[in-house]
């Protein structure tokens, strides 16, 4: 009898940063995130089973993309071509209230000084039909 002989394969949840319910939210405005249904933790990073109890049970809910930067920087064109109307610009990881860490770039601030701390508020920012991209903003 093989290792593998009477255990039953479980399918496997699909859970990558571009999964269908983070899109669609991103498209209606709104910040959705899985979370794991065992242990109520963020499903992140993503993978197959949650990070903390190995569960690979999960459930997509909205939070509100409020919380603090915990670390930023100013990115320059050359590291990203795409975006070279907006170079340069602030990336700030945020710890967000109800989740994880995301990163994400930084727009409103002006030229206020960008300080570990800052609160800030995710706002959704359309590229085309097909494309929403989550963005910060001073809260």
């Amino acid at each position: 009898m093989s290792f593998h002989q009477g255990i039953t394969a479980k399918p496997r949840p699909r859970i990558t940063p571009d999964h269908q319910p983070l899109w669609d939210g991103f498209k209606q405005h709104k910040m959705m995130l899985p979370f794991c249904e065992d242990c109520g933790k963020p499903h992140l990073p993503p993978g197959p089973v949650c990070p903390h109890c190995f569960s690979d049970r999960l459930d997509w809910r909205e939070v509100s993309g409020r919380g603090v930067v915990t670390t930023w920087v100013v990115v320059h064109k050359a590291w990203f071509p795409a975006f070279a109307e907006d170079i340069p610009y602030n990336v700030v990881q945020v710890e967000l209230e109800e989740g994880p860490r995301i990163t994400a770039s930084l727009v409103g601030a002006g030229d206020q000084k960008l300080d570990v701390g800052q609160k800030v508020v995710a706002v959704f920012e359309p590229v085309d039909e097909d494309l929403t991209l989550l963005r910060f903003k001073p809260a």
